[in-house]
């Protein structure tokens, strides 16, 4: 962060901003106008460039945050990193990099422990059997769960489900 002194120009389209309390009739028509200015003036000041970085960095933040939501909410599907990739309007390989930058995971690992944590829960709160617990969070393959299963929780379903009950 840095302080810097403020442009007459940003300074009196701030102050008209305020000034707009005092009528608020003016606002719907006004405010837009002068919020539009006062943004011109940042993004044309001496500071635009990081500006600039600061907003693409949060362009692909909400990007990811899309993805993300569109995993919670798909988990139990299988998926292409194109249907994603679509879903946060960026191309796939962007997507793969900055997804792994702020989850440290690709898509595909998420989506594999969104469906163990799902499956876990089920089996803990619904009483569900580990086969059962699979199919419905999208596994095909029993084994294939149980093994991504003890990779993850150190133990197979089973064992796992009998220590978190005992407490231990």
């Amino acid at each position: 962060m840095s302080i810097n002194p403020v442009s007459p120009q940003l300074l009196d389209a701030a102050i008209r901003l305020v000034r707009l309390l005092e009528t608020p009739q003016d606002i719907p028509i006004l405010a837009p106008l002068i919020v539009r200015e006062i943004l011109y003036r940042l993004l044309s000041g001496e500071h635009s460039a990081r500006l600039r970085q600061i907003a693409l960095v949060d362009k692909q933040l909400q990007a990811i945050s899309k993805a993300i939501n569109w995993l919670k909410w798909n988990y139990e599907k299988p998926f292409r990193i194109d249907t994603i990739a679509r879903e946060a309007c960026m191309s796939p390989s962007s997507l793969h990099h900055h997804f792994k930058s702020v989850t440290t995971m690709s898509p595909l690992q998420y989506q594999k422990q969104l469906r163990l944590q799902q499956a876990r829960r089920l089996m803990l709160g619904q009483g569900m059997d580990a086969a059962t617990a699979s199919h419905y969070v999208g596994y095909e393959s029993p084994s294939q769960f149980s093994r991504e299963y003890s990779r993850l929780f150190g133990a197979p379903p089973l064992r796992d489900m009998a220590r978190l009950k005992s407490g231990v």
